[in-house]
């Protein structure tokens, strides 16, 4: 699949536009994806994850409800809470303003939030060891095309204490670069069905 590429964008409301029309191809490739290879890609991704992270159950460990056949990470985390491990969702507390950590399992309330992702209702905010982290895209540099309201680029900033955060995508998502801008924060790895990658000051190296 070819993404229009401009070399550079010319202007702020050209790489807005870029970004909008390159994040809607990539959802639209993935949410046309069967559930057979969802699947699959899944399993593959779990694998990686459980070879390459495998302090995964020590911690508290950030993961996003899936949407439009992103990663569902909810199995994996099931098992690592089983482990030991403490599970929490991101949630919008204000517009423009970094985002909340609250532990969820089963049981805990959940309400409806911003493109229908549900979020824990109430409990203290936790600083999570590890984020899971859903993209898009992502490019040869390890930044990350999310959806456009900057929120967990605002929360990685505003953090004391940066955790540990590996961007899961399918490897058709890969882009040459997404024009990242001073704002983004790059992944510190990369997952995909196909490898786990490093981001090094080169870009992404496999591991």
């Amino acid at each position: 699949m070819t993404h229009p590429d401009p070399q550079p964008p010319l202007d702020d409301a050209a790489l807005r536009q870029w970004r909008k029309h390159t994040r809607e191809a990539l959802i639209a490739q993935r949410v046309a994806l069967d559930a057979q290879t969802v699947a699959a890609a899944r399993g593959a991704i779990e694998a990686l994850l459980d070879q390459h992270f495998t302090d995964l159950a020590a911690g508290v460990v950030a993961f996003c409800w899936p949407i439009r056949n992103e990663f569902d990470a909810r199995h994996m985390v099931a098992r690592l809470r089983a482990r030991g491990a403490i599970s929490v969702l991101p949630v919008v507390v204000a517009p423009r303003q970094p985002l909340e950590f609250r532990e969820w399992h089963p049981g805990v309330p959940l309400a409806m939030g911003a493109l229908d992702i549900p979020y824990p209702v109430a409990g203290p905010a936790v600083v999570p060891d590890t984020v899971l982290l859903p993209m898009n895209g992502f490019d040869r540099a390890g930044f990350r095309l999310g959806y456009g309201a900057g929120f967990f680029d605002r929360t990685l900033a505003a953090l004391e204490r940066k955790p540990r955060v590996i961007g899961i995508a399918y490897a058709f998502a890969e882009l040459p670069t997404i024009h990242p801008q001073r704002y983004d924060i790059p992944m510190d790895f990369v997952v995909t069905e196909r490898g786990a990658f490093r981001r090094e000051a080169g870009g992404l190296v496999a591991i």
